[in-house]
């Protein structure tokens, strides 16, 4: 009976504290952790981190880790005190690192908490004018025809555009050669002087290119059209049913954040992303809003853990 009563006291004032925790959130500033300064992730923490300073009562910081490939980020947060004033908001990497190299110091289920999906982006499957092929369709004839003879331009490791360039050639069942270079913004130069015939690329990378006449678009990695790229077929209408490619990013906070730190978080990053002003700044930079809940947001993890890493372990692409 005494130890049943420790016990239920114990346990008492855990809930206390919980409790006592989420009623005072945030009581300091909150930080959010993404990666370099410059990209597509600092860009969106540094627009929803101006959004959540008045309305939380505390200055909104945005603290930059990059390197490793978001391994610094993810491990920062992941060990960071559960109580919502440390978030991470980072894009796909995260959750892929441990499918991409070995000994990756959080476990992306286990150490960390979903708050939101933020914004999501597809790529663009873009080709060199030269190459003679006006849709997607033309372009998997012409890799059919010619095994081994098309190259496609890769950046950065296990990046979105990579990824969707191997789920398009094992879905394709294509062999198409990859040609690493040392950033994806020098891949892309590459394509645009020749040196390689295609590749995936975020529509804000490749829109001036593709104004210009120096690439040719072709489709876009979206399940249905995109409002971002208004006439561009996907590439699943062009014989590949259920491709799908997206660039997602979200925020997360350490696990076991109490429930209603979570809640109180992803309301306010929801109301943030829902204004007319911040939907229009992130479509003028090419990408498009989402404000899930934190279950969505969860599943939506998972689900591509399971469907990228096993395009990413049959492509032996290692990190």
């Amino acid at each position: 009976m005494r130890i049943h009563s420790v016990l239920c006291g114990a346990a008492i004032a855990v809930a206390t504290a919980t409790v006592a925790c989420a009623q005072g959130f945030p009581a300091h500033p909150v930080h959010i952790v993404t990666s370099e300064p410059g990209g597509g992730n600092d860009f969106a923490a540094r627009v929803i981190a101006q959004g959540l300073t008045g309305p939380l009562g505390q200055p909104v910081v945005v603290d930059n880790r990059g390197g490793a490939s978001g391994a610094i980020a993810g491990e920062t947060v992941a060990k960071a005190p559960p109580d919502g004033h440390l978030l991470l908001l980072y894009g796909s990497n995260i959750w892929l690192l441990p499918f991409l190299r070995d000994h990756v110091p959080y476990d992306p289920v286990r150490d960390l908490a979903p708050v939101a999906q933020v914004v999501r982006a597809p790529n663009i499957l873009v080709v060199h004018p030269s190459l003679p092929v006006k849709s997607a369709a033309d372009l998997i004839a012409l890799a059919r025809r010619r095994p081994g003879a098309l190259n496609y331009g890769a950046g950065a490791v296990g990046s979105s555009s990579q990824i969707a360039t191997e789920l398009f050639k094992a879905m394709g069942k294509l062999d198409i050669t990859q040609i690493s270079y040392k950033g994806n913004g020098i891949a892309l130069n590459a394509l645009i002087a020749g040196e390689v015939q295609l590749a995936f690329a975020t529509p804000g990378s490749v829109a001036a290119a593709i104004k210009s006449g120096r690439l040719r678009a072709l489709a876009v990695t979206s399940p249905q059209p995109s409002p971002l790229l208004p006439g561009l077929p996907t590439v699943a209408s062009a014989g590949l049913p259920g491709y799908e490619a997206m660039s997602i990013v979200g925020v997360f906070a350490p696990a076991k954040t109490p429930e209603t730190v979570i809640a109180r978080l992803n309301q306010e990053i929801v109301r943030v992303l829902n204004r007319a002003d911040v939907k229009e700044r992130f479509l003028s930079a090419g990408v498009e809003t989402v404000g899930s809940t934190p279950e969505e947001f969860g599943a939506t993890v998972k689900a591509e853990m399971a469907r990228l890493g096993k395009v990413i372990r049959d492509a032996n692409i290692r990190g």
